[in-house]
């Protein structure tokens, strides 16, 4: 089937022949028109290893409307679609201790994130640009944006941004431009404060996509149906230094999920267990002073895995233990089922620092439960002289740092640049500079980084722009200090993203290098990712960009680390008239001609008449006036003979209108 004769079909013609293939048949028109041509190159279900095919402009209609940029005209907007995924199925006979969050779909609000696209190819003679409001095309449609006075527009479509992490980060941002200002805060009830001696799986110390159980000591993914590539982490909120300490885990149950990206997934699910220290990441194994058990049979240490144990599978229980020895030796060892699977990893104090080993979880698409019980027995015998965790005393364990209490106590930081400048180095180093805040940083970056098994580039990206979307409001609702670590150069998105950060201190961080350090990162960006924006993208980019200025009502504290605020913003005008000159004009689009509507005919014949001759069968001649509107009075030459309706004559009983028969 050819190209153009795939474009000229409906959506729902394009769904229906994409179910019969078994793919996904959800979309826009130019994703579903996209998947159906690669399926047409390599057969039902396959993908070509060709180059993909790139999003042309159509007139097609698409399920988003469009947002079409004239110029001396503000865009218009319309609501995206969304189809809602359907619940998994659940075998049947398994319990669900810890049950699902149901799949939220948040319809108004989109999330600006940071596109990390590596150098454009510069052009000779001009200086890189160091702003520009991204603006996405979506499938066949152009979108453009005017902040301000005096702001050009500028269209990025899916050419430009070469369908990478871009084009589905500014798919999201974009939605910012006209959603509704997000409302206050509700003040909550203050809640009980916890038992501090109390083991539970810590809420504070986990990813905000990793949803705890009531009782503390069940959790799962939180977006496991939507974002089933995703992993998640978290630590229990007690660790140890000295003595033979273990704790139990059972895999609950798997998560099974309809998400068509799953078939190219090398393991539908996943479970790590094991022990880290409290500074380390989230990704359990993947750090230095991270180690991990899992499930295909490794052994996880720094990222580099080792054959070790066996595989698990559902309600597999794995036993934990750490042996901190008299002579400075920390051995950690693993039970499955009972039985011991033997060391995996023998360690020096000394390279802890002083600091405690955690219990340590990380799972995808399944559900765990661990045994904090410290009054009932272990599921399986642990080795003898161990002592269960959640039975020690007070003085025998670690808490972790606990969560901030209020909003008022909680910082949220929003750093602004264009992708290259600099934005997440600069976040890193404030993160280590200031390890008693405990920042969690949002970004694209960590989501991906989250993606440790299999998954398609294209799915991997979509997963991880989307999600960032539910998090960043997510996030405005749980009390701690974040990193907004995105572009952020398009104003509504920043406006809205501080709004819904009310009652924190706002902080507003902008990156902004002068012209020949930029051109350098970007390179140097290049040739480390591999990644590539073209030159047109980030010329638009750069018509478009704003930079922030103090608004009380909106921020506490806005710094500029690089440039001066004066020095960056005679440096954006720069870049903005170089961008102008480089670009091809918009041309404006034909007005379309009025549609003039005729009147139709009426589908049942004539309407009638306002008098009408009434004969009766004794020919008495009557006229009346029907003050019926037309379209309501009854069309007897339409009625079934079933469906006859008589009245009834005094004179001769029941009959019907002359010349009906």
């Amino acid at each position: 089937m050819k190209l153009t004769d795939i474009k000229k079909l409906k959506v729902a013609e394009l769904r229906s022949r994409l179910k019969e293939l078994g793919l996904d048949s959800r979309g826009l028109k130019a994703e579903l028109v996209d998947r159906l041509w690669s399926a047409s190159q390599t057969g039902p279900g396959g993908t070509d290893g060709g180059e993909e095919l790139k999003l042309q402009p159509d007139n097609s209609p698409t399920e988003t409307q469009e947002l079409k940029l004239q110029p001396d005209s503000s865009p218009t907007e319309t609501q995206e679609v969304h189809t809602p995924s359907s619940s998994p199925p659940v075998e049947a006979g398994v319990s669900a201790p810890c049950e699902a969050e149901p799949s939220r779909e948040f319809t108004n609000t989109g999330t600006q994130t940071e596109a990390d696209l590596g150098p454009p190819a510069l052009h000779s003679g001009s200086e890189c640009a160091s702003g520009g409001v991204p603006v996405c095309q979506t499938e066949g449609d152009q979108l453009g944006h005017a902040e301000g006075p005096g702001e050009d527009r500028g269209a990025l479509s899916a050419e430009d941004m070469g369908r990478g992490r871009a084009f589905y980060e500014f798919k999201e941002e974009i939605r910012y431009k006209r959603a509704k200002s997000p409302q206050p805060p509700l003040e909550r009830e203050e809640a009980e404060e916890p038992d501090e001696d109390k083991v539970r799986l810590d809420p504070y110390g986990c990813h905000l996509h990793f949803e705890v159980g009531p009782d503390g000591s069940c959790g799962q993914p939180r977006f496991w149906s939507r974002f089933p590539l995703l992993w998640s982490g978290c630590r229990l909120t007690h660790g140890v230094q000295w003595g033979r300490v273990g704790f139990e885990v059972r895999l609950e149950r798997r998560l099974f999920t309809t998400q068509p990206e799953d078939q190219d997934v090398r393991e539908p699910y996943g479970l790590r267990v094991g022990w880290s220290v409290a500074d380390s990441s989230l990704l359990l194994g993947e750090d230095e002073l991270s180690f991990a058990y899992d499930g295909r049979g490794k052994r996880v240490s720094c990222g580099q895995e080792q054959e070790f144990g066996e595989t698990f599978s559902e309600g597999d229980i794995i036993g934990c233990y750490a042996s901190f020895s008299t002579d400075g030796a920390v051995e950690l060892s693993f039970h499955k089922n009972g039985r011991s699977m033997g060391v995996a990893f023998t360690l020096d104090t000394s390279v802890l620092l002083g600091r405690a080993l955690f219990p340590h979880v990380f799972c995808k698409s399944c559900s765990v439960r661990l045994l904090l019980d410290p009054t009932a027995p272990p599921w399986y015998p642990g080795p003898p002289g161990f002592t269960p965790l959640a039975a020690l005393l007070a003085g025998q364990k670690i808490r972790s740092m606990s969560a901030p209490s209020c909003r008022a106590q909680c910082e949220v930081v929003q750093v602004v640049g264009l992708p290259g400048s600099g934005k997440t180095l600069w976040a890193r180093t404030h993160m280590k500079q200031h390890p008693e805040k405990q920042y969690r940083l949002l970004g694209t970056e960590e989501l991906l980084a989250c993606m440790i098994s299999g998954g398609q580039k294209d799915s991997r990206l979509r997963q991880a722009s989307q999600c960032l979307t539910d998090l960043i409001k997510m996030a405005a609702e749980t009390p701690a200090n974040y990193i907004l670590d995105q572009c952020n150069i398009l104003f509504s998105a920043r406006r809205h993203k501080l709004q819904l950060f009310a009652g924190f201190i706002r902080r507003v961080v902008v990156v902004f290098p002068s012209a020949d350090e930029w051109k350098r990162r970007l390179l140097q960006h290049q040739m480390t990712d591999g990644e590539h924006i073209p030159e047109t993208a980030l010329l638009k980019l750069q018509v478009s960009c704003s930079l922030p200025e103090q608004q009380a009502d909106l921020l506490e504290e806005l710094q500029y680390v690089e440039l001066p605020q004066g020095q960056a913003q005679i440096l954006l005008q720069q870049y903005k008239d170089e961008a102008r000159r480089l670009l091809p004009p918009i041309h404006k689009q034909e007005k379309k001609k009025p549609r003039l509507y005729k009147k139709r005919p009426h589908p049942h014949g004539p309407p009638l008449p306002h008098r009408i001759q009434w004969t009766g069968f004794k020919g008495q001649s009557d006229t009346r006036v029907n003050m019926q509107p037309w379209n309501q009075q009854p069309r007897y030459w339409n009625v079934p003979y079933q469906e006859q309706s008589f009245y009834y004559n005094r004179d001769v009983g029941y009959g019907s209108h002359e010349g009906y028969w």
